[in-house]
């Protein structure tokens, strides 16, 4: 479970009543995590991103045990963003920057900053406050961010339930083109099986806490 080129392996892992997964492998790419409501699938993006830990179980990150390596360092390397995104008191700017400040960092030039709202589509001012924005304007400002701390894992929850149907399909395939691009893998929590099928490497369902199903098909069309 814990060999090379996998990216996170799980055994007999379980955690309170939540969750009971015998055995699963997540490869580097794109991978979707489906199922209904309180399946247990934003519980276990939470076990990747270790900020919960498993009640028993091993969890390896490429090839690593995650109980042997420092929580803080680990989601630096695998950054989560949860269904709703925390925003900070400020501008835009400042919440582009607080992530960096957050992991004692130099923070990105305004260029940089402006280039990553282009590419969520964000057509906002850097001056702009905050509290101006609306749900789906927050949720890509969220996921601006995510990108500019470049980690090596996307852990995305949902990054689409703030969005409209064709807002949500361009944002969501210029993350997976980004993490395409940059050599990234992203982990990403739908209910939407035609999110799965467009851009999924690998897509795992998860019912009652159980891994029921997982398909390795890569979606050639996504690829192109």
């Amino acid at each position: 479970m814990s060999g090379s080129g996998v990216l996170f392996g799980l055994e007999n892992v379980r955690y309170q009543s939540i969750l009971d997964i015998q055995a699963l492998q997540i490869n580097p790419g794109v991978t979707v995590l489906l199922g209904a409501s309180g399946s247990g699938k934003t519980t276990l993006l939470r076990l990747l991103n270790k900020s919960i830990s498993p009640t028993s179980g091993m969890i390896w990150y490429s090839g690593m045990d995650l109980k042997k390596t420092p929580s803080v360092l680990h989601r630096r390397q695998v950054l989560m963003l949860s269904q709703q995104a925390a925003m900070f008191p400020g501008t835009i700017a400042d919440n582009l920057a607080i992530g960096f400040q957050f992991q004692e960092r130099p923070e990105p030039d305004s260029e940089a900053m402006r280039q990553m709202l282009f590419q969520v589509q964000l057509k906002k001012e850097l001056s702009e406050p905050v509290m101006n924005l609306s749900g789906g304007e927050k949720q890509r400002l969220a996921l601006a961010r995510v990108f500019l701390l470049d980690p090596a894992v996307y852990l995305l929850d949902e990054p689409s339930s703030a969005l409209d149907d064709d807002t949500a399909d361009a944002v969501i395939g210029l993350v997976v083109q980004q993490a395409r691009a940059t050599g990234r893998s992203i982990v990403m929590v739908t209910h939407s099986k035609a999110v799965a099928s467009k851009f999924a490497d690998e897509t795992v369902v998860v019912k009652d806490g159980r891994v029921v199903r997982e398909t390795r098909e890569i979606n050639q069309e996504a690829r192109s």
